[in-house]
């Protein structure tokens, strides 16, 4: 498996961070001019648009043949989180998915775009687009649908998630052991400089999980308490 990691401040790791983020934050903008229906055409165009690109991602592996259990099952978080994006606004509204879609998808893909590891990547830009593109739209979905349709943080929404959160690593680990896998990096830190990575295993892991902590808890009251951030109820 080829891994391109971009370096941090680099004038590509510049372009890429401010490109992301401008359409994030154009998409979340043009959402103000529709109504709720017209809102839910669109995240759910979103969802479709993150299936094809998921689809396309695995198939492209397939086809030269990198395709693994090893690697390639979605149990990174950004990968369940895709799944979450791409299913929910096709399933009965379950609070409890929301909630970890929204910390583990705003909170993860923004991670990923700032430390970007591109795995198996081969040089050509499909790869390379499809990094940010699906990124992005795991940031994008979550908060468009808690900004227009309804989709809400209960109390100790924060608390719940990094309970789920922590059974799913505990259920990474022997199954990484398995397989010689680094789903979730639960067994090993990823290659990329990540300034929340600290010493080695299993240290790192109990330093990252009083900074989840700490992230989980100002996201939940930055989104809740602060007026500027909470969705404007009509």
């Amino acid at each position: 498996m080829n891994e391109y990691i971009i370096e941090f401040l680099s004038f590509e790791w510049t372009r890429n961070f401010i490109t992301t983020f401008f359409l994030i934050s154009f998409f979340l903008f043009v959402g103000k001019l529709f109504n709720k229906k017209q809102n839910l055409i669109v995240a759910k165009s979103f969802s479709i648009s993150l299936l094809l690109v998921t689809i396309t991602s695995h198939y492209g592996n397939i086809e030269s043949n990198q395709w693994s259990l090893k690697e390639h099952l979605p149990l990174h978080l950004c990968s369940i989180n895709s799944l979450i994006c791409i299913s929910i606004l096709f399933l009965p509204k379950i609070k409890s998915l929301f909630e970890f879609n929204f910390y583990g998808g705003v909170l993860g893909g923004t991670v990923a775009i700032l430390t970007p590891q591109i795995n198996d990547y081969d040089g050509s830009n499909l790869e390379y687009l499809i990094y940010y593109f699906s990124h992005g739209l795991i940031i994008l979905i979550p908060l468009y649908l808690f900004y227009y349709l309804n989709y809400e943080l209960r109390k100790l929404s924060w608390l719940r998630t990094l309970f789920f959160l922590n059974i799913l690593m505990i259920i990474l680990i022997p199954l990484n052991k398995y397989l010689q896998s680094n789903y979730m990096y639960v067994n090993e830190p990823p290659k990329v400089d990540n300034p929340l990575i600290i010493g080695d295993w299993p240290i790192y892991l109990i330093n990252l999980e009083l900074i989840i902590v700490l992230l989980f808890s100002i996201t939940y009251f930055i989104f809740t308490k602060v007026s500027l951030f909470k969705p404007k109820k009509i």
